[in-house]
């Protein structure tokens, strides 16, 4: 983990799950710095209790991804706070637990305003501090979802596709400019991500779904992850065998669509 070594790193959605787990699993890392971001300051601050116990500096940027006329100027705050920030994880989000034709629009565009454009705006606020720079890495955590379609995910879908082609076309720009992006597309990940999913009455889904369940634990998904981040791979995709799912829908997808309809999307 060496590549974390004395660097500043913030994390959006870092109240719980993916989030708050790779603060806490970086923590330990000598000279770590790291600005935690989620909108629950109680739960914040007790992620940063954990990540200073382990010896990490530690600050928390509370904010919330619906806000995006607050974020640009989280975003110089975030900078203000350790001089500077080296690596970005955009990883909040919400996920979705309804069909097409039950979904309002409004479901559509509060998913696409958390999901994608609060990220595109904290990453266009960062970016040029990097570049001037000549180094940085912007993470985004996307989804297997945002490979191919599913059912009840369709703002998600579309949301973490527009995180596919947003930051496949930063990476081609960013090559020569010292600048690394990586995204990260985990599939079934024991989090609380169903419990906050939008129903079609845009509440919170409220209960564990049977595939969040038995998904890989979090602490083996971040370790996956940030092993690939040090790497500085363009994709990592983690999962257990629903990870064959994307290599289904690009190399043999008449195969992806005769499963797809048979999988149980809760």
């Amino acid at each position: 983990m060496q590549y974390y070594s004395h660097k500043t790193v913030w994390i959006t959605g870092a109240s719980s799950g993916i989030g708050k787990e790779t603060a806490v699993q970086l923590a330990p890392i000598s000279g770590i710095r790291l600005i935690l971001s989620a909108r629950s300051v109680d739960k914040l601050q007790d992620v940063q209790k954990s990540c200073i116990e382990k010896g990490a500096q530690c600050e928390i940027l509370p904010l919330n991804l619906e806000e995006s006329d607050m974020l640009t100027d989280k975003a110089e705050k975030a900078l203000s706070i350790f001089n500077g920030v080296d690596i970005l994880v955009n990883n909040g989000g919400i996920s979705q637990r309804s069909s097409v034709i039950e979904t309002p629009i409004e479901n559509d565009r509060k998913i696409m305003e958390i999901d994608y454009f609060s990220s595109v705006i904290l990453t266009k606020a960062i970016l040029p501090h990097m570049v001037k720079k000549k180094t940085g890495h912007i993470v985004v955590v996307s989804s297997i979802s945002g490979c191919f379609g599913f059912p009840l995910r369709s703002a998600y879908c579309a949301a973490k596709h527009a995180l596919y082609g947003f930051y496949e076309s930063l990476d081609i720009e960013m090559r020569k400019q010292g600048i690394a992006v990586t995204i990260v597309s985990p599939g079934r990940i024991q989090t609380n991500i169903s419990y906050a999913a939008l129903n079609k009455n845009g509440n919170a889904h409220g209960k564990m779904d049977e595939g969040q369940a038995n998904g890989m634990p979090v602490e083996t998904c971040v370790r996956k992850m940030l092993r690939g981040i040090q790497k500085k791979k363009h994709e990592i995709l983690i999962g257990n065998k629903e990870v064959l799912m994307v290599h289904f829908y690009r190399k043999i997808p008449a195969l992806f669509h005769a499963i797809a309809g048979k999988i149980k999307a809760t």
